[in-house]
């Protein structure tokens, strides 16, 4: 063969090899300032002025390309430097990586609820039965895996044992199924319990937490990452609701969905999938409630709601079913930014969803995506998170018995 043609094809070889190589991001303005304050090699390739459905102000987001060897070094710039979960979305592709980008939230034929709270006679007796025994008790044995990276053996054991758990809480209960979600490219499946509703409307609540764990070292696989109150108290509260559910017989109108998210400390990956495909299939979800850290209290108040990124009227809801049902709770407000949980993988469809967190940002778990993430390090408590658990389960009665 001509060497001129040999080094030709040398060249194309490479350049497919490269392409292939590429990731694509999504991210905000803090998350890209930081990540190029860091030296991280991206390269721009659009960008857009977001609109917030909040008080908060339009931020600049951004569409990246970078080399997949750098992604993990850019993962442990932005958890170390904005205190939060990811900050950008994964895309397997600039098509898909565009879309998100320019998506303008669509007006989707959903359900607005009435917001009203007029279901006191089967909410009190729910919540009044939870405890914190039983959400300490799930936190522990989500932190003796060694870790719960979603590329990793121990993520995808994590992911069998929540659905054999969840199982066992919903025997015997036909309303009650469980299901894992297979994702492409990693072994850790996201886990679905699913309540029937008696509409058949097809109406749907979600509540969702993330099943993964990260420790920023050079071999995540390995690395202990306990992932105690990231996000074993997330995971841990949707498990006190769906057995306070089981015990006082409740027979939702509208269908409930709890949902343990794949790899979210990687941006967002699976809960993507999943908002993706409810989408395409016009499922006609009502809400979306994120609990991702709930039992560390390092704020005056109890409760924050994230104000970007989320529906400002189920904001409000929230704050009305504390006041209603957990009289001495606190609520306060703060913001996170892009991308910095699972919510924003409905909110980026134009579905409603909220995130209530543990503190202020600024004040959060400082134990997090690392080795010492564990429940001796939010006070041998999960007082914090029976607080997220009467919420979600508050949450999840009033709008699955919301009028039609």
């Amino acid at each position: 063969m001509d060497r001129h043609l040999v080094a030709a094809a040398l060249l194309m070889a490479s350049t497919s090899a490269a392409a292939a190589q590429s990731s694509w991001l999504t991210m905000g303005e803090a998350a890209y300032q930081q990540i190029k304050q860091a030296g991280h090699r991206v390269t721009i390739r659009a960008n857009r002025l977001a609109r917030l459905d909040s008080p908060s102000p339009a931020e600049n987001l951004y569409m990246v390309e970078v080399n997949s060897r750098e992604l993990q070094r850019i993962t442990g710039t932005l958890h170390r430097k904005l205190r939060h979960c990811g900050g950008y979305m994964y895309h397997s592709s600039e098509a898909e990586a565009r879309k998100v980008l320019e998506a303008t939230r669509p007006v989707l034929a959903v359900t607005r609820p009435s917001y009203a709270i007029v279901n006191q006679d089967k909410v009190a007796p729910l919540l009044a039965q939870m405890d914190a025994g039983r959400i300490e008790q799930t936190i522990r044995q989500l932190s003796n895996f060694v870790n719960r990276y979603y590329t990793s053996a121990h993520g995808a054991e994590a992911s069998n044992w929540l659905r054999a758990n969840w199982e066992a809480l919903g025997k015997g209960q036909p309303i009650i199924s469980v299901e894992q979600v297979t994702h492409a490219g990693y072994g850790q499946k996201s886990v679905i319990a699913t309540i029937a509703g008696s509409d058949k409307s097809a109406q749907v609540i979600v509540l969702g937490a993330h099943l993964d764990s990260i420790n920023l070292t050079l071999k995540p696989d390995t690395a202990r990452a306990p992932g105690a109150d990231d996000d074993a108290s997330g995971v841990a509260v949707l498990t006190e609701v769906l057995r306070a559910v089981v015990a006082a017989n409740y027979r939702p109108r509208r269908t409930i969905k709890l949902i343990a998210y794949a790899a979210e400390e990687v941006g967002l990956r699976g809960s993507q999938d999943i908002a993706r495909e409810f989408s395409k299939n016009n499922v006609d979800v009502v809400g979306v409630l994120q609990l991702d850290m709930t039992n560390f209290k390092g704020s005056d108040k109890d409760i924050y709601l994230i104000s970007d990124y989320t529906d400002s009227a189920q904001n409000g809801f929230l704050g009305k079913l504390v006041e209603a049902y957990l009289p001495g709770v606190q609520v306060g407000a703060d913001r996170c930014g892009y991308a910095c949980s699972d919510h924003a993988s409905w909110n980026a469809l134009g579905f409603a969803a909220s995130m209530p967190f543990e503190a202020m940002l600024s004040q959060d778990n400082p134990h997090i995506h690392g080795r010492n993430d564990t429940y001796a390090n939010s006070g041998s408590q999960a007082v914090q998170a029976l607080k997220f658990a009467r919420m979600a389960a508050a949450y999840a009665v009033e709008l699955g018995t919301d009028a039609p």
